[in-house]
């Protein structure tokens, strides 16, 4: 008998393969799929129109997580600790509305512990914190080369300038909280 409680989060914290690569390895977290919502363009967007800015969507993943391992509270902290949640519309040299900070939740509950949890983290900022907290739409799965992009690219500048440091500070500040 199979007693996971899996549910789901979605987070965009700029480019998706940074925030695909970090929840990946969280233990508890069962899958990470990279995508788009949040915009005004009917019909399922293709990264080209994303990257204009004309669409309104964001770069953002969706988690399924064993909620018994580790909670959406614990997920919500790793997301704002592993962006910078106090940049408009930017994340580095990643600039456009696809690239915002935002949590979009699923129900109620979870509305209401994104809010406290950008409470309690905001005085860790110097900056107002940006985050956007808006209902999922629609999650729109990224083309296939954009899923796992991190593991099949290593080798390719992006991932070994930005993302390669963004993980090894994600795995020294969150050690425990890593799959084995």
């Amino acid at each position: 008998m199979d007693n996971k409680k899996n549910e789901l989060a979605t987070f965009g914290g700029g480019c998706f393969w940074c925030t695909e690569a970090i929840f990946q390895e969280v233990k508890g977290v069962e899958k990470v799929v990279s995508g788009y919502s949040g915009g005004n363009a009917p019909g399922k967007p293709t990264y080209r129109e994303i990257c204009s800015g004309l669409t309104g969507h964001a770069e953002i993943i969706q988690v399924s997580y064993d909620a018994d391992i580790i909670s959406y509270e614990e997920l919500l902290l790793i997301f704002m600790t592993t962006h910078d949640p106090t940049t408009l519309n930017r994340q580095g040299a990643d600039s456009g509305t696809q690239y915002r900070s935002v949590i979009y939740y699923q129900d109620e509950n979870q509305k209401e512990i994104a809010e406290a949890v950008i409470k309690e983290v905001a005085k860790y900022f110097d900056n107002p914190i940006v985050t956007e907290i808006a209902p999922i739409d629609i999650f729109y799965e990224a083309e296939d080369y954009h899923q796992n992009y991190y593991q099949n690219n290593t080798e390719q500048s992006y991932c070994n300038f930005v993302i390669t440091p963004k993980l090894a500070k994600f795995r020294k500040l969150y050690a425990e909280k890593l799959k084995k």
